[in-house]
């Protein structure tokens, strides 16, 4: 009968722990849902991130970058493109090279 006593405990406690754990993960699940998110972020903002005169240079900084990346991926193209026709260029003389070698062991 002791036995049976203890095991009901243990049963109960294992319950319990089992409740907390589940109210646990519902809080940390409902801590992940984008609103609350949102509404965290709107929260601090006002106080931290507005008023800090880093984060306006940062987003400043950002800005300037966005704006000449038209610039800069254009100019990337451009240099891609010259390094692929380069390429071919070198294959080709390459390709002359072994035509010219092999006419000239021919005569």
């Amino acid at each position: 009968m002791r036995r049976l006593h203890e095991l009901e405990a243990r049963r109960l406690r294992l319950i319990a722990r089992c409740e907390r754990q589940r109210h646990e993960i519902a809080y940390r699940i409902a801590e992940l849902s984008p609103a609350v998110q949102l509404a965290n972020l709107t929260r601090r903002a006002p106080t931290s991130a507005a008023s800090h005169p880093l984060a306006w240079l940062l987003s400043l900084g950002t800005l300037l970058v966005m704006l000449r990346e038209r610039r800069l991926v254009g100019w990337i193209g451009k240099v891609t493109a010259g390094v692929a026709l380069l390429s071919r260029a070198t294959a080709l003389v390459r390709l002359l090279r072994q035509l010219r070698s092999l006419s000239a062991s021919a005569r």
